[in-house]
Parts: C-alpha cells; sequence; structure tokens
C-alpha cells in the first residue's frame, strides 16, 4: 500500500466517520431535550444525571466531528501537519468535561439522599427505554465506524456508558413503581456518576498518552524494531521512536544501518522499500528513515 492509496483509504475512512458522527449527534441531542424536560417534569434525578452524561455526550460529537473536519486541512508553513491533533485535544476537552459533569451529578445525588423527592416512575421507566434504545443504536453506527480513532471510540464509550446508565435508571424507576422506593433515584444517579468518572478518566489518559508522544495503542516497539532487521540489508537499528501525529495516524523516526557500501541511490530506495514494509504490516505512512553505512558513535539518546 503506497501513500496516494493510503491517503484515499484514510480519507474514505474520516468521511464515514463524519457521516456516523453527525447521524449520531442529531439523534442524541434531540433526546437530550426530551430528557431534561423528563427530568423537571417527572421529578427525576437520575434523568437529569443521565442528561448532564448527555449533555457531554453530544458535546463530545459536536466536537469530534469539528475536529474531524479540522484534520482534512491542508498543512501550512506553521502547521507543518496540518491540525491533524486537533481530535486530541477535543477529546482532552471532553474527558474534563466528563468529571466536571460527574462532580455535580454527586452533589446533587448526596443532597437528595436524605431528602428523596417524589418521582413518577413511569414517565421516567419510559423516557428511559427509548434512551437506552438510541444509545445502543448509536453505539452500533459508531462502532462500525471507529476504526483506530480515539475521537470515535470515546463517543461509542459515552453511547455505551449511558446506556447502562440510563438501565440503571430504569430499574431505579421499577424500584419507585414496584415499592414506591423513592431513594432508589438518587442511587441510581450515584452509580451513573462513577460510570461517567471512569470513561471521563479513561478518555483523559488515552489523549494525554497522545500528547505524550507515547507508542500509539496497540503497537509494540520491539516488533517495529524487529520487523526492520528482519529485512535484508539491514544490520542494525536504533534511536527508533514512534508516536501518533492523531489518534489514528502513527508515525515513526529511526536511524538504520544499511549493511555494506551502498551507493545514494542504492540506499534511497533501500528506504523506500523499509517505508513500504512499516506500511504494509504495521499501517506506518509517515515514516523517517535515517539511514547510515556505520553505527552512530553516540548509542546513550
Amino acid at each position: 500500500m503506497d501513500r496516494r492509496e493510503h491517503d484515499h483509504r484514510h480519507a474514505t475512512v474520516r468521511a464515514g466517520q463524519r457521516a456516523a458522527l453527525l447521524v449520531t449527534l442529531v439523534i442524541n441531542t434531540a433526546f437530550f431535550i426530551a430528557e431534561v424536560a423528563g427530568g423537571f417534569a417527572f421529578h427525576s434525578l437520575a434523568l437529569l444525571a443521565d442528561a448532564a452524561h448527555m449533555f457531554t455526550d453530544v458535546a463530545a460529537l459536536a466536537i469530534a466531528l469539528i475536529a474531524l473536519t479540522l484534520t482534512s486541512r491542508p498543512s501550512t508553513a506553521r502547521l507543518t501537519f496540518g491540525l491533524e491533533r486537533a481530535e486530541v485535544l477535543g477529546a482532552l476537552v471532553n474527558g474534563l468535561t466528563l468529571l466536571v459533569a460527574s462532580g455535580w451529578i454527586v452533589f446533587e445525588a448526596l443532597r437528595r439522599v436524605g431528602d428523596p423527592a417524589a418521582v413518577e416512575g413511569k414517565g421516567v421507566l419510559i423516557v428511559a427505554t427509548v434512551g437506552i434504545v438510541i444509545n445502543l443504536v448509536s453505539a452500533l453506527v459508531l462502532r462500525r465506524n471507529t476504526g483506530h480513532s480515539l475521537n470515535m471510540r470515546g463517543a461509542l464509550m459515552h453511547m455505551v456508558t449511558d446506556a447502562i446508565g440510563l438501565a440503571g435508571t430504569f430499574v431505579a424507576a421499577l424500584a419507585v413503581l414496584i415499592w414506591d422506593a423513592t431513594w432508589a433515584d438518587p442511587v441510581a444517579s450515584l452509580a451513573i456518576a462513577l460510570l461517567v468518572v471512569y470513561s471521563g478518566f479513561r478518555l483523559l489518559a488515552d489523549t494525554v498518552h497522545v500528547l505524550l508522544e507515547g507508542t500509539p495503542s496497540g503497537m509494540d516497539r520491539t516488533e517495529v524494531e524487529a520487523t526492520l532487521l528482519a529485512e535484508g540489508g539491514v544490520d542494525a537499528v536504533h534511536h527508533l521512536h514512534l508516536w501518533s501525529l492523531a489518534s489514528d495516524v502513527p508515525a515513526l523516526s529511526a536511524h538504520v544501518v544499511l549493511a555494506g557500501e551502498v551507493s545514494l541511490h542504492e540506499a534511497q530506495q533501500r528506504g523506500d522499500e523499509l517505508k513500504q514494509v512499516l506500511a504494509t504490516r504495521h499501517g506506518i505512512v509517515h515514516a523517517t528513515l535515517e539511514l547510515e553505512c556505520h553505527a552512530c558513535e553516540d548509542e546513550s539518546h
């Protein structure tokens, strides 16, 4: 797979991701409005708590959609990689909003545990059921287009955790209907808050890993080095670095010591062949190789 073929496939994948995000954004925005209205109408903190989570879902989808649009912009003299990392920054903002939302949910839930409000279980039950269906459909749409994108995976995580949260709200509504257990509503909201905290920290950890230029998820530095060493005419590999330009765009730089005496033309051909191997076996199309006829004297880096 050459660079042009990769760019075409990548553009196709991104187009599918944008379409999936747009569909789920419209659906979830409509349900968010309905959930807020239902929470106030039926006096359900669990619904309002999940609406807070739903707001972060809607924000996450909007940010991801904007970020994907920005990543398609061409590079400039000032931004030589373009805006590839816009989606990572969007995911970082989304992770922070999740933690803020969870703090509000916990505060309100603890306030209501000792003094639970009257909850209209039947209305909550209906809204929660509709929400579960919407979240599962959204999750399926996103899952088909996730690929290796951190933003898409984050959006998918939001849909799944929100579906689980709504399932908790559903159970709380049943408890209210069957046993008049109004305390179940704030307790369910606390459980939802834990889900929000978990998904927020997971997303933050992944985005910080990318921003710190850590090894891309699912990629092993030792395996990549072994791939280069296994190619004929390669004596050694050192100063190998792996990082991500965007969450789904891995990059590599390395020093490669070629065997024997080779001309500049032969070295360039060999470098092109090695880059092709990296693209085919590891999906690394942004590779910079410094070709050497002997190892550097300084190996301490």
